[in-house]
């Protein structure tokens, strides 16, 4: 058996322990990504009725894809989250916004649980920012949630995007939103103090 990828990304939060990010292997990863994508509470994922085999070939195919990424979030070491980043010239929002130069777009999602710890998906969604921004070609987050995500709504706003528009999807009605590196720097740094 093959040892799991190596982080490429670590963040100790104060309060939570060590926050880290690894490219998800879509074989060995695609039990637990099965179990989190198809929980009632992960509705907003859009794969609530996907069968083993269609979660395994969709991160097969996010994998062979140049546009597109998948990154398992670790807590503590244990898979605790996952990011997807993506070029959204090429995925999800071709052709549907004035793209500029250094957009990357990111979906997150925190792995249901019925004993959730308080500020947990804030520190997540801080540390999948941080992890974006530390790529220095990266100007501007982009990301387009389902307009009924009141949840993920207000955890946007608190790391700095500011909603652009509504855009009408095949799949969704989306709030089209961005988020520079300095709005983020901004909504994480509180009385002199940085956040991340």
């Amino acid at each position: 058996m093959t040892s799991p990828p190596e982080p490429f990304f670590t963040r100790v939060h104060e309060a939570l322990g060590t926050l880290a990010l690894r490219p998800v292997d879509p074989l060995t990863d695609c039990e637990l990504l099965h179990a989190w994508v198809t929980h009632p509470k992960s509705a907003f994922y859009l794969l609530q009725n996907a069968s083993l085999c269609e979660v395994e070939r969709e991160f097969m195919s996010i994998a062979a894809s140049p546009h597109h990424d998948a990154f398992l979030g670790l807590h503590n070491g244990e898979p605790a989250f996952l990011m997807e980043r993506y070029d959204p010239v090429h995925v999800e929002l071709p052709g549907l916004y004035p793209h500029e130069e250094g957009d990357v777009g990111m979906h997150f999602l925190c792995a249901p649980t019925d004993t959730p710890v308080h500020g947990f998906t804030h520190a997540v969604l801080t540390t999948v920012m941080a992890a974006l921004f530390d790529d220095p070609s990266v100007r501007r987050v982009v990301v387009e949630p389902d307009i009924r995500n009141t949840a993920v709504h207000a955890l946007n706003e608190a790391v700095g995007f500011r909603v652009d528009s509504t855009l009408t999807k095949p799949e969704k009605e989306a709030l089209l939103s961005f988020c520079t590196r300095e709005q983020f720097q901004a909504a994480t740094t509180t009385a002199g103090k940085s956040l991340i």
